[in-house]
């Protein structure tokens, strides 16, 4: 007989929780931000509707099912069984931060603050979870990236993923993409984002270049890539600086002494590339399944 679904309710620390880990005493904490100009009051309302959000997925579970939690800065060591439902309660990002652990588990996403999250991938309040539970073969399949190595190292992300230097420095490289020859660049790095990440980092930095490229939405199957602050030499050019990805795939020969590659934010999680090492960048093979 098999086994009821396990629930992973996914979280991470609340900003209270992070101050009274820093500051030791809740009165040192409202020095702290009365300091900023900010209160401790705000704070406690948000911890608060976490607090309550993260009980009423619980207490929406069915009695019979296995239930488990996990914190965002547990998640690279935490085991996803196939069987398992992961129920995120946060932000947008902490559906992306868990996407790359997962291999074709529904995810269900969980707003505890109405009104402060675009709601791109949590779109569904606390009290919906019981409903959601039921339905979690209705899902909406997202596109992923993934960054391989010549080495068989590989990263899958949800939003995007960066390759450049550790601290943003200079980077040096030998990109070829699509429609583009060979060209070696000095860069403060390169971002390549799936359709959902287009509402992100990549966004930024398309309106910030005021570039013509129509970026791919969240259903897409293509990439947008973009090159940061490439810098022109008589050795490194700035003509390969941004583009799209369906079938093919971004290629970086590296020609620095370390660089890293990293997925939707989390640099603790990251490949690390030194001189001469291939890095290609495609549209990933997996997909994260949505429910609702």
């Amino acid at each position: 007989m098999s086994l009821p679904p396990r629930v992973v309710v996914v979280h991470r620390r609340t900003e209270l929780e992070e101050l009274l880990a820093r500051h030791a005493t809740r009165g040192q904490a409202e020095f702290f931000l009365r300091t900023r100009g900010r209160t401790l009051t705000e704070v406690e309302e948000r911890h608060q509707q976490q607090q309550a959000a993260l009980q009423a997925v619980t207490a929406a579970v069915p009695p019979d099912w296995r239930q488990g939690r996990v914190e965002r800065g547990d998640l690279a060591r935490f085991l996803f069984a196939p069987d398992d439902v992961a129920v995120v309660v946060g932000q947008d990002g902490l559906v992306a931060n868990v996407a790359k652990y997962l291999r074709d588990q529904p995810v269900l996403g969980i707003d505890p603050w109405p009104g402060r999250n675009p709601g791109v991938l949590v779109r569904h309040r606390p009290a919906a979870t019981a409903e959601l539970l039921h339905a979690r073969d209705q899902v909406t399949e997202l596109s992923m990236v993934v960054a391989r190595t010549d080495g068989g190292q590989e990263l899958h992300a949800l939003n995007e993923v960066f390759l450049g230097h550790p601290s943003h420095q200079t980077a040096r490289y030998r990109i070829t993409a699509p429609g583009h020859d060979g060209e070696q660049q000095a860069s403060s790095g390169v971002v390549v984002a799936t359709g959902t990440g287009a509402t992100g980092w990549c966004r930024s930095l398309w309106l910030e270049r005021h570039s013509p490229l129509a970026l791919p939405d969240p259903s897409s199957t293509a990439l947008a890539w973009f090159v940061r602050e490439a810098w022109p030499s008589p050795v490194t050019g700035t003509t390969a600086t941004e583009g799209l990805l369906g079938r093919g795939e971004l290629v970086l020969r590296v020609e620095s002494e370390r660089l890293v590659c990293f997925g939707d934010g989390i640099e603790d999680d990251h490949l690390e590339l030194t001189w001469g090492q291939q890095v290609s960048v495609a549209v990933s093979p997996r997909r994260l399944r949505l429910v609702g």
